[in-house]
């Protein structure tokens, strides 16, 4: 691995993504790196924006399909819970 991958991987980790310009900022001191290494950054930096966002639990998925049942179709009550159902099918 070269220094400069292991000083993004570092930046990744303390900051929870990377920026082009973090990116350029390294890679101008401390040299290129590997597309293996590119690839590497990419899917991490995707694996923590995805955790980072709100996921539905099954009782919240549950708990929203008993809403859709029960409340006015159109109703806010409705509306909400027809979001958080939708989420959870689409793997959010």
């Amino acid at each position: 691995m070269s220094e400069a991958f292991d000083k993004l991987k570092e930046l990744l980790k303390s900051q929870g993504s990377l920026s082009n310009d973090d990116v350029e900022k390294v890679t101008g001191e401390l040299g290129t790196i590997t597309d293996d290494e590119k690839m590497w950054l990419e899917s991490e930096k995707l694996k923590l924006e995805k955790d980072a966002t709100d996921t539905i639990s099954m009782d919240q998925y549950l708990a929203a399909l008993g809403t859709l049942d029960s409340a006015e179709e159109g109703s806010d009550e409705w509306k909400k819970a027809d979001e958080i159902v939708t989420k959870y099918e689409s793997g959010g």
